[in-house]
């Protein structure tokens, strides 16, 4: 492993926008999977979102000077290339809750807009690329995939994390390609130990058009140290989650209102320092 300096006055909202949103268009196909929705239903959803807006008009009685802003701040979203994120901090959690809450397995929560798929495979135990100076105290989770009555399942834990400054490798300047990303293959028995960081809490870029929004709206920009999963296994619905972590100031307030009280760790520290955990995830079957 190498050891970079993280040049953090180069990161900027506009770059790590324009990642997520080319990274965006590689990865998804988003208007394949809804080709075939009726046209009734695009004109419901569709009316209903404007007739929203249109209400909060009236009612507050926005002013053409409000208007302009606005529709100035819209472009300018678009521009900074900052939609993932905007979506993703604000409108995703109400999506992730409507899209689970048939589950009886571990709760789930928000992608967010910094996840890169074809991470390196490390077999069911493996230390997660980091370089060799990786600021943050060693963490160490054991845990197991198993079906919703307890069985073990063979499967996998893809797991992402910002370092120590805040920053995802891919979307931020100087960073090794897969640092803090890695697949974890579990065998029969759905075990699987991980070593990494412990993540920092972090802001979400604040010098583009979010940034401009949270200033004018008095809110603040932080969101609580988290890691993020996918889990998955032949079978059974993917789950999407974000652990996070006892004690942070901003598991209450989330910028992203994604935390979850099942989503919080109870790490405990080792002799040497290092910080462990056990978590363990129950997946759902695929619907028919």
């Amino acid at each position: 492993m190498t050891t970079v300096e993280h040049p953090v006055d180069v990161a900027s909202a506009a770059s790590s926008g324009a990642s997520a949103t080319e990274r965006f268009h590689t990865d998804k196909s988003p208007y394949e999977a809804v080709k075939d929705t009726p046209a009734a239903r695009v004109d419901l959803l569709a009316r209903e979102v404007l007739s929203a807006v249109h209400d909060t008009i009236r009612r507050h009685r926005v002013t053409y000077d409000e208007y302009n802003a606005l529709k100035a701040w819209l472009i300018d979203v678009g521009q900074d290339g900052e939609w993932p994120l905007f979506l993703d901090v604000w409108l995703e959690h109400a999506v992730e809750d409507v899209a689970t809450d048939h589950r009886s397995g571990n709760k789930g929560s928000i992608e967010g807009p910094y996840y890169v798929p074809g991470s390196p495979d490390l077999g069911a135990k493996g230390t997660i690329p980091m370089r060799d100076s990786e600021a943050g105290t060693p963490l160490v989770w054991r845990g197991r995939i198993t079906d919703t009555q307890g069985v073990p399942l063979q499967g996998k834990v893809e797991l992402w994390h910002a370092d120590d400054d805040g920053f995802y490798s891919q979307f931020a300047p100087g960073i090794p390609e897969w640092n803090l990303r890695g697949s974890f293959s579990t065998g029969a028995d759905g075990a699987f130990e991980i070593t990494t960081i412990r993540p920092a809490p972090y802001q979400i870029p604040t010098d583009g058009s979010c940034g401009r929004l949270i200033s004018a709206a008095g809110w603040h920009a932080w969101r609580p140290a988290h890691m993020h999963v996918k889990v998955s296994a032949a079978g059974h619905e993917l789950l999407t989650a974000q652990l996070y972590f006892p004690g942070d100031e901003h598991n209450d307030d989330d910028i992203a209102s994604a935390v979850k009280p099942e989503l919080i760790l109870e790490p405990q520290v080792e002799a040497d320092g290092t910080q462990s955990v056990n978590y363990e995830f129950a997946l759902d079957p695929e619907r028919s």
